[in-house]
């Protein structure tokens, strides 16, 4: 059985604040036992696996690593699902620093999740997600909302609580799951693989000039508003 299932069994019980003990009378095998499968050392029947579904309230996709979502939905498999990038002549009709921005973070992100899919971390993957779909959110739904005149009812989180910053809470939480998930796998793991300017230009030898278009940009107009900030406020 793939190691997600050992890590997920683990982080599950730990997220419920419960020691191994107690989980495994939960349970109904023996500490010994369930030690063995939190660390992949003998792997559970279908029995147990329903039960521990059931304990932690999370689908049998979730557990086994097959799913981030925990009760098991997804809107379609990976392989099947749309890829827009791959389209020829794919151009933003009516601009093209649209098409070049999207094709920017089109390329870095793709670098980004295929990093942390060598990481090994279904927690860091699922927070690194979160953070950037909030993300997507925020932008589309700011764009959505400009001229007033659209019905917002379609969206869960009701207008009031969007405006006030209930989405930005929610990817300063991504963020904390996503530098704890990353802290936990280097204990766990030792190291990380080897993410260094050299790997990544041999690794990724177009889609890296992406990303350190992103890494230049950024970083200047982080500094070009620290710097009108300190002058601002002198």
């Amino acid at each position: 059985m793939c190691s997600d299932f050992s890590r997920s069994l683990t982080l599950l019980r730990k997220e419920k604040g419960i020691s191994q003990r107690s989980a495994a009378k939960d349970l109904g095998i023996s500490q010994a036992l369930l030690s063995h499968y939190e660390n992949g050392i003998r792997e559970p029947g279908l029995a147990f696996v329903v039960k521990a579904c059931d304990y932690y309230g999370v689908s049998a996709d979730y557990l086994l690593g097959r799913t981030l979502s925990r009760d098991g939905t997804t809107i379609v498999d990976a392989e099947s699902l749309y890829d827009y990038s791959a389209e020829k002549d794919n151009v933003l009709r009516g601009s093209i620093m649209a098409t070049l921005s999207k094709k920017l973070l089109v390329n870095s992100v793709g670098i980004l999740f295929d990093l942390l899919g060598k990481v090994g971390s279904k927690e860091a993957i699922k927070a690194c997600s979160d953070y950037l779909g909030t993300a997507l959110y925020k932008m589309f739904r700011y764009l959505y909302r400009a001229d007033g005149t659209n019905n917002e009812d379609f969206f869960a989180v009701p207008a009031r609580q969007f405006i006030t910053g209930t989405a930005t809470i929610d990817m300063t939480c991504a963020e904390v799951a996503y530098v704890d998930a990353l802290a936990a796998r280097v204990k766990e793991a030792g190291s990380l693989p080897p993410i260094n300017h050299d790997v990544l230009t041999q690794t990724y030898p177009g889609a890296y000039q992406s990303l350190l278009q992103i890494v230049h940009n950024t970083g200047e107009r982080i500094t070009r508003r620290l710097i009108a900030y300190r002058t601002e406020s002198k």
